[in-house]
């Protein structure tokens, strides 16, 4: 099963661009296309591109959208309406900030979610600059934690960032590191951590070990970077 596709619209070329560059680092096998400017190259949006971009990015399991200024929105909208019905409901346009959305996004559609959970997870883009936001005692049960030392020289930035997303999403376990949710790549990136800083992973569940373990190893082992 291919990953929903991510379409990010702008009334710029070079944004939507470079917002698909960023995103497509954390989800390399996931369709994004950007549909930046107008027909002739200028700022603006167009109803073509937005179009084919719909028809590039959907696989058969929905295309998440997302926009930069309200008049892309219009644009957006204009091109789902022309759509057929059972097309037309496999498309979502997220009310989310155009780049947190946009990797939130991507990272959920690589990690296997549902047309749902990847508009959920664009949304979930919004206010994510409180870091603290979503610390939260874990689930009941017993809890596994250990600690680890980052190694790598760039820390806990966007790639490493976006494969510890990864490895939690595999398990059920309920995971958090240093008090937020492993499983949101938005408030991973939030911790702002860097090389020689202590990380502490916990999980509750059925695989809880073996997610902290994971977790613990990929830290330690510098993400591949070290």
């Amino acid at each position: 099963m291919a990953p929903v596709g991510i379409v990010v619209v702008s009334h710029s070329s070079a944004i939507a661009e470079g917002v698909v560059e960023l995103a497509r680092q954390m989800a390399p096998s996931t369709t994004l296309v950007a549909a930046g400017g107008t027909d002739e190259g200028g700022l603006g949006t167009s109803f073509a591109k937005v179009t084919d971009a719909l028809a590039a990015a959907d696989s058969g399991d929905g295309v998440v959208v997302l926009c930069d200024l309200g008049s892309a929105i219009l644009t957006a909208e204009t091109a789902v309406d022309f759509l057929d019905d059972d097309d037309a409901a496999r498309v979502v346009i997220a009310d989310a900030p155009i780049v947190e959305g946009s990797v939130a996004a991507s990272v959920a559609a690589e990690t296997g979610g549902s047309l749902e959970d990847v508009a959920s997870a664009a949304r979930s883009a919004t206010g994510v600059a409180d870091t603290h936001a979503d610390e939260r005692p874990l689930r009941g049960g017993d809890v596994v934690e250990r600690s680890a030392v980052l190694v790598n020289d760039s820390g806990l930035h966007a790639r490493p960032a976006a494969d510890l997303v990864t490895h939690a999403s595999t398990f059920q376990a309920d995971v958090t590191v240093n008090g937020v949710d492993a499983k949101s790549l938005l408030r991973i990136m939030g911790l702002a951590l860097g090389k020689g800083a202590t990380v502490s992973v916990m999980a509750t569940g059925p695989d809880a070990a073996a997610a902290v373990d994971d977790l613990v190893e990929l830290i330690e082992g510098g993400f591949g970077e070290a």
